[in-house]
């Protein structure tokens, strides 16, 4: 396999961090999930990022981390559901790795994340709504920066296990 790094998208919900973790382990490479990372390197969450400096500040800093995973090689990072509005973070993305977008209806998306209060981007009176609007806004970004797109409403099992053959299948290739 070489060692490009492999970059998960999608929205909030999508399961980019709990694919990306067995993601990682099932191909022996190291994950990163790019909103944790700005977490650690603030020491601050991210609500209070957005509270304090808002979402273009958070936007700068998310931009900034993505730039430096992707001068690395051999990771699997779970980007920000919002990293691809960055026409920058969509370049960087698609110039060292693979792009593989989690679409994952919103429905269901707001099932998985109608009891986080980590989501900032939630904190509106109808957050199906809101997450419809995100969708609507990011689908066609994910789907102009994805080389895979895995269409799923079941558990990240499946979508490991998918992703994962196509990957070592373009990898042999």
């Amino acid at each position: 396999m070489n060692a490009s790094n492999l970059y998960l998208v999608g929205l909030m919900g999508a399961g980019k961090t709990t694919v990306g973790r067995q993601l990682a382990k099932r191909l022996g490479r190291r994950f990163v999930d790019a909103d944790h990372e700005i977490v650690a390197r603030t020491g601050v969450s991210i609500p209070t990022i957005f509270e304090i400096e808002g979402e273009s500040g958070f936007r700068r800093r998310e931009a900034q981390v993505i730039a430096e995973l992707a001068a690395e090689t051999g990771l699997v990072v779970a980007t920000g559901g919002g990293a691809v509005l960055d026409p920058a973070n969509r370049i960087a993305l698609s110039n060292s790795g693979l792009v593989v977008y989690l679409c994952v209806p919103p429905r269901l998306l707001h099932e998985r994340t109608r009891h986080d209060h980590n989501r900032p981007l939630l904190k509106v009176a109808d957050p199906l709504a809101r997450l419809q609007e995100l969708y609507d806004q990011r689908d066609p970004l994910y789907r102009a920066v994805a080389d895979i797109v895995v269409e799923s409403s079941g558990g990240s099992q499946h979508m490991v296990k998918l992703i994962e053959h196509e990957v070592r299948s373009r990898c042999a290739a």
